[in-house]
């Protein structure tokens, strides 16, 4: 049952039997329905035996289980009754007000207090001895038929009080039902495939089908780049969108884990309307609620809108957060199960690189001392310039297999070295220009920088070469390349600029991850990984612009020595 709490009376004193508090009482009891028909002189006999009691707010008049000796009347305020059920929860009853009485059912039985009454404003009463009470209804058989007919009324509404909140739980379990066989069947649905971006949508399905909303989005976090990310229709295929933590109302969830709640969306101020405006679509309401994993860690958002029939409520909230552990568990599944699959594909890289260098290791190694050889019997010097050239592109395909082997396997080594960074330059677009030139690409150089620069010779010429083979495969018909050196506060700036088909947004956003391809029908999927691998190890940094239809740009940054 709920704590009983000690009730303090503020005052008491005698009902006057004449002047204003006299007139005041005699007013109060005419209201009174135990009064209704009783003449002058018995309501004045009343005022003599009643006695005025002030209680603050909160205060409990008569609790569960205890005596009483008084009957009260509600001179002014309000008493709220109530009643606690088998687990101890309060349930109210009936509310009373000026006029009513209080507290005399236990005159009538002769019963400890079955209820609890308590002030719900601060509240003045008129009380009268359980004695004088009873000798009023045993004198006066029209007061006792009129306190029976009012047990008999309270007693009706207490009923249709009962029966409506019987009918409201009902509803309520049924409601929980209905929503545990959705939630039922959307854990069978999102752990039916492991494939990442189907899950999304069958995530999105089960939580639109499960409140009644029309749409949403539903976004993974991306810790690595802090964004979120998701996959939505576009036209006949997919397109990938992303957004920061932080920014927006999706955003602002990720970031702080809040829930948010829109029931009228241009009337809030975190709404933007600019999407509505350039879909067509008109946004209502909104429910916008993180998807946590077991830990407790935001691992995504919840954004849904438009809530069929009404806004979104505690309830839906309720059902998204139980939701959310089917669905976190779902996704974790999917990642790793990507990431053991993606393992699986590097070590079969790993395997047939290590093949590769085991199998050509001798034939190459006698091609180089063949080409050694040449230069020195030739006598001739461009006999010994192409003899040089067999013994790079020889080193440089041992090298790019033990790269790639190398990358499989997690290894990073670096030789570094101070280097005149022109020489480099100049030395790998010599090569690279020829490749261009026989493929109707244009080479531009734009040097403006010269200066030492520590690196790895192999491996960054490597990264050059690789990112001029992607360009030159960019433009089948013929283009122009621009490499641009510059300095660019403590670091060099190098720019590959070309004219190609460029590459969409989605690809752009996952180039530098190990077998993301564009437009190509060779290669292993490794080489750009690589690439960032190799600026990594080297303390730099590179980006990429991108627009299809009008070239791509990669940006590398290398720091300068000093």
């Amino acid at each position: 049952m709920p704590k009983t709490k000690t009730t303090k009376k503020s005052s008491s004193q005698p009902a006057a039997k004449s002047g204003a508090g006299a007139a005041s009482y005699y007013q109060t009891l005419r209201s009174c329905y135990l009064f209704a028909d009783a003449d002058d002189a018995t309501i004045a006999d009343v005022t003599t035996k009643v006695t005025l009691e002030k209680f603050p707010a909160g205060s409990i008049l008569l609790d569960f289980d205890k005596e009483s000796d008084r009957v009260y009347i509600i001179e002014k305020g309000k008493v709220k009754v109530s009643r606690a059920d088998a687990g101890g929860k309060e349930l109210m009853l009936n509310v009373l007000d000026r006029g009513q009485v209080v507290g005399e059912s236990r005159v009538l039985d002769g019963s400890k207090q079955s209820a609890r009454v308590t002030c719900v404003e601060d509240t003045q009463l008129l009380s009268i001895s359980k004695k004088d009470f009873t000798r009023l209804l045993e004198d006066d058989q029209k007061l006792a038929l009129n306190l029976v007919k009012e047990l008999s009324r309270r007693m009706r509404s207490s009923n249709e009080n009962f029966m409506k909140r019987l009918e409201e739980q009902t509803h309520a379990i049924e409601s929980r039902v209905v929503r545990m066989q959705k939630l039922i069947e959307a854990s069978k649905s999102i752990n039916s495939t492991i494939d990442l971006e189907k899950l999304l949508g069958l995530i999105l399905g089960a939580a639109s089908k499960g409140i009644g909303a029309d749409r949403g989005t539903v976004y993974l976090v991306d810790d690595l780049k802090g964004e979120l990310w998701s996959k939505v229709a576009a036209g006949d295929g997919m397109a990938e969108i992303r957004l920061p933590i932080g920014k927006g109302i999706a955003g602002h969830v990720a970031k702080t884990g809040e829930v948010i709640n829109i029931p009228d969306a241009y009337a809030d101020s975190r709404f933007n309307p600019e999407v509505d405006k350039s879909t067509g679509y008109r946004t209502r309401n909104m429910l916008c609620m993180p998807l946590k994993n077991k830990d407790g860690k935001i691992i995504g958002v919840f954004q849904l809108l438009n809530k069929a029939g009404g806004s979104f409520d505690e309830s839906d909230v309720e059902f998204i957060e139980a939701l959310s552990a089917h669905a976190s568990v779902a996704v974790e599944n999917a990642r790793q199960a990507q990431e053991l699959v993606q393992s699986e594909r590097l070590s079969a890289v790993g395997r047939m690189a290590s093949a590769i260098i085991h199998d050509i290791k001798n034939p190459m190694g006698t091609l180089r001392v063949y080409a050694q050889v040449m230069k020195k019997k030739s006598g001739n010097e461009e006999a010994a310039k192409l003899a040089d050239e067999m013994i790079r592109q020889v080193d440089r395909f041992v090298n790019m297999a033990q790269e790639i082997l190398d990358f499989s396997r997690g290894v990073s080594s670096t030789n570094m070295q101070d280097l005149d960074f022109a020489e480099v330059m100049n030395s790998v677009l010599d090569f690279i220009e020829k490749d261009l030139t026989k493929n109707n690409i244009q080479l531009i150089r734009k040097a403006a920088f010269s200066g030492m620069v520590k690196l790895d010779q192999d491996k960054m010429i490597r990264v050059f070469y690789n990112i001029a083979s992607n360009a030159r495969d960019a433009m089948p018909n013929g283009g122009s390349l621009t490499v641009v050196t510059a300095p660019n506060d403590g670091f060099v700036k190098v720019e590959f600029i070309d004219s190609g088909t460029g590459m969409p947004e989605e690809v752009k956003k996952r180039i530098f991850e190990p077998f993301v391809t564009h437009g190509k029908k060779h290669g292993t999927g490794l080489g750009m990984a690589i690439v960032k691998k190799v600026v990594d190890d080297h303390n730099g940094k590179i980006e990429i612009d991108s627009e299809m239809g009008k070239g791509t740009t990669i940006r590398i940054q290398i720091p300068a020595k000093t």
